[in-house]
């Protein structure tokens, strides 16, 4: 046995757990990404993000998150959904139409591990979707799923970016991958988009004037300066992913639990503006949705169609 052998055995495995893309980086300090972060954090760009700012150390090494840590396991699940919700519907982020991917992803990671330490024997390592101090797309780049694009998204050449990243940070060598070219050329329709100028300059998105940030991460009220610019997003947003001509090869996930509830596609502006708890339950019971809570969800919906009160 040698370290390509386990490395075609972790791949093989992760496509049959429905992974459609698994790549492979060194567990090294990230160089590139440290004066990057730095500088984002100084500029305040998290918001209140706070959580942004902490364990700056293991978001750049994973062998102090790991101890031992040799390989980085990088993996994408697509989530793009053959319905998608009407378009004079309030909408919420696609990622967010089944069940929150952090309960799926950690399921199959696991599975993965177990499988891992069935074949070669124990190995030490850890699962991470988006849970803790892990730069995902700065591996998943280094191993050669995709490169960030201008966005500051992940941008796969023959998968457009609508996935999940998730990794496997492991004290077994394996073959690494290498990087991939940068396909973003002179395009700009991310950064014409965005309605809150959130992409600051090419590759700097400030988190902070996200729409994605005020639905979801800001608890307090939404700064009026904003108002008019969120379209008919109330949890998360698209746009710059929809816009993106690389999205054109998106094709239908295969994960039947990230199929939305058989309501929400039904759900006509006048039905969001109308919903009550008892809805809310039913339909976001296991949703993403429900990190912004039924409050959080009403205090958007009321921000996006000017209803001064509250709803019942």
């Amino acid at each position: 046995m040698n370290k390509s052998h386990y490395t075609r055995f972790i791949k093989q495995k992760a496509a049959e757990l429905g992974f459609f893309y698994c790549g492979i980086s060194k567990a090294d300090f990230l160089e590139e990404e440290a004066p990057r972060v730095e500088n984002w954090l100084k500029k305040n760009m998290h918001g209140e993000m706070g959580y942004m700012a902490n364990h700056f150390d293991k978001r750049l090494d994973p062998r102090i998150l790991v101890p031992g840590a040799k390989s980085v396991v990088s993996l994408l699940l697509n989530y793009f959904p053959e319905e998608q919700q009407p378009e004079d519907s309030l909408k919420i982020s696609k990622y967010a139409y089944g069940t929150d991917y952090h309960f799926v992803i950690k399921d199959k990671l696991k599975i993965l591990l177990e499988a891992i330490n069935e074949e070669i024997g124990e190995v030490g390592g850890r699962c991470f979707t988006d849970s803790a101090p892990v730069l995902d797309k700065a591996w998943a780049k280094k191993s050669g799923l995709g490169w960030v694009g201008k966005n500051s998204n992940l941008i796969n050449p023959k998968s457009g970016s609508f996935f999940f990243i998730s990794e496997l940070i492991i004290d077994l060598d394996l073959e690494p991958d290498g990087p991939i070219k940068d396909y973003c050329g002179t395009c700009t329709r991310c950064i014409d988009a965005c309605p809150t100028d959130a992409i600051t300059q090419p590759y700097v998105v400030d988190g902070s004037k996200c729409i994605s940030y005020f639905t979801i991460e800001l608890k307090g009220q939404i700064p009026e300066e904003v108002n008019g610019k969120f379209g008919n997003w109330v949890f998360g947003c698209d746009i710059c992913q929809d816009v993106c001509p690389w999205n054109r090869f998106s094709k239908q996930h295969n994960e039947p639990a990230f199929n939305p509830h058989e309501k929400l596609p039904q759900l006509n502006a006048t039905d969001w503006q109308e919903i009550t708890q008892e809805v809310f339950q039913e339909i976001f019971r296991k949703s993403a949705v429900k990190r912004t809570g039924f409050t959080g969800l009403q205090r958007n919906i009321r921000f996006i169609t000017d209803l001064k009160e509250p709803l019942d």
